[in-house]
């Protein structure tokens, strides 16, 4: 097997198993029109080498149906039932009081209603991964066009190189966490952390599905443990009542919304190697349980931690020292000793398998952006986005509360907005049917939607976040009118979502009675 001079790889082999390889991309026109493969033809040198070792190939190229072998209808369940199984998802649940000061019944009830809500926009588009063989922001371009889905596309780089920010930083902190003589340095804690993301999300899709099925097994038990140290130390009430906890019941809402909705503009990354006649309610429902089970259950887990330190005064200074990780530590090394202090290594190199879908997706969004983009392999991609995010939490250690909370919630709003484009396109002008598609064209802008109409709605969208948004550095003039006066409550992905919903629709139509896509 050898490059021609066009810079394309002969094809020689099929790929077995649901992993790829470079014998799958047979030529330029595979590819896309005019992709530049031949510019970067030494870093396919080394990929055609890594091939051998299983190193996955493949970028945004659509995967033909005759190499569609994941056959379980169970491999979503595993992979987003490790990738939120970890201590990123503790954390979230430590915000209702940390950050919005309410009890735990009431912050109980918020994770429960808003997982449930917002979790079925990822569980839809699970789904969609096998129909076209398509990722999830070349799936985009069928909503947005081909120019406007750059938006999309680069807020989503954004929010995994975000993402992979804050979960290396509250992973630093629980292994800091593990000795109080001889803490581990944060520089080394995060790069010790990157390195385990990068092993696994280089290689690729069938490696990523193999470490997930298993890696939320020892955590699961962890959480267990812990759960048996704390119970005697958490109380159960409500943080207050009238229209400020409204508001606070809101805004921690946003912020849960912001976790689960993070998974919508990856969830067809993770299904495209699956057969196109693989029933999607088995797909639905599997995908909708595996992120249920965690986010639900370890978000209110790490409700009930925060509730422990009013009895507990050691266990508020270690949160005060080390954040999340100073409360996993309290209830695991503290009373645990030696064994506490395994296990909490453990939970803190969790945090690869939340880490590992952000890189993986990173790649493939980024190879979204113009042919050259898609020219480079994805595994160099992997390295570059993983030196960037390290340099990010180095300089952002210290700030972690703030850093994820204002993360989240601009995740909630743009997020509303795409999910609400991509599900009014392909129910209202697809009439809900694949064969209303053309794969192929993903590449072609001519064939796509000229993009007018989701660039608007898009914008008005924005506004409605605006308008409903309740941060600390911004309060919306609508999101100023409920609960305190001051700090409001955050309706800024409900608005988002009503916004966008409103406009796409009647827009999309004179667009595609002008343009004709």
């Amino acid at each position: 097997m050898s490059f021609s001079k066009s810079g394309s790889i002969s094809d020689v082999e099929k790929a077995s198993d649901y992993g790829i390889s470079v014998h799958e991309i047979s030529s330029l026109e595979e590819l896309s029109d005019n992709v530049p493969r031949s510019k970067f033809a030494k870093l396919w040198a080394i990929v055609e080498f890594l091939d051998k070792y299983g190193v996955e190939a493949r970028g945004i190229e659509r995967v033909p149906s005759d190499q569609r072998t994941q056959t379980s209808p169970l491999a979503p369940f595993w992979m987003w039932l490790a990738a939120n199984m970890t201590i990123s998802t503790f954390s979230i649940g430590t915000l209702g009081n940390s950050i919005f000061e309410l009890g735990f019944k009431d912050t109980a009830l918020t994770i429960i209603f808003f997982n449930l809500l917002c979790t079925l926009p990822v569980a839809y588009f699970s789904t969609w991964g096998p129909k076209l063989g398509l990722r999830q922001l070349t799936l985009s371009r069928f909503s947005f066009g081909y120019f406007t889905s750059q938006f999309p596309i680069i807020l989503n780089c954004i929010a995994c190189i975000g993402w992979s920010v804050v979960n290396s930083i509250v992973g630093a902190q629980t292994l800091r966490a593990v000795s109080t003589s001889h803490q581990i340095p944060t520089a080394a804690a995060i790069i010790v952390i990157a390195i385990g993301t990068i092993l696994v999300s280089f290689m690729g899709y069938r490696v990523v599905h193999m470490y997930e099925q298993y890696a939320w097994v020892p955590v699961v038990i962890i959480f267990i443990i812990y759960l048996g140290q704390i119970a005697r130390f958490t109380e159960s009430d409500f943080g207050g009542s009238g229209s400020v906890e409204a508001g606070d019941v809101l805004s921690f809402g946003a912020t849960v919304a912001g976790f689960a909705l993070g998974w919508t503009s990856l969830a067809a990354d993770y299904t495209v190697r699956m057969p196109e006649d693989m029933s999607s309610v088995k797909i639905f429902f599997w995908t909708y349980l595996g992120l249920n089970l965690p986010l639900i259950l370890i978000e209110t887990l790490g409700a009930a931690a925060m509730t422990t330190l009013t009895q507990k005064t050691t266990w508020a200074d270690a949160y005060a020292e080390n954040s999340v990780g100073g409360l996993l530590g309290a209830g695991l090394a503290g009373p645990m000793g030696g064994f506490g202090s395994f296990l909490l290594v453990i939970m803190a190199l969790s945090i690869i398998a939340n880490n590992i879908p952000n890189m993986y997706s990173l790649a493939l969004t980024f190879q979204n952006i113009h042919p050259y983009a898609q020219a480079i392999p994805r595994i160099f991609i992997v390295i570059v986005g993983s030196v960037v995010y390290i340099v990010l939490a180095l300089a952002g250690a210290s700030h972690f509360e703030a850093w994820l909370e204002t993360l989240l919630n601009m995740l909630a709003y743009w997020l509303a907005i795409f999910s609400t484009i991509l599900i009014e396109e392909h129910l209202i002008f697809r009439k809900g049917n694949w064969n209303n598609y053309v794969p192929e064209d993903f590449s072609d802008w001519r064939k796509l939607p000229l993009g007018v109409a989701s660039f608007v709605a898009l914008g008005c969208g924005i506004a409605g976040a605006v308008l409903g948004m309740a941060q600390t550095w911004y309060v919306g003039v609508i999101g100023r009118l409920i609960g305190d006066p001051v700090f409001g409550g955050d309706i800024g992905f409900e608005l988002a979502f009503a916004f966008s919903a409103v406009t796409y629709p009647p827009l999309r139509w004179i667009e595609k009675k002008y343009w004709g896509y």
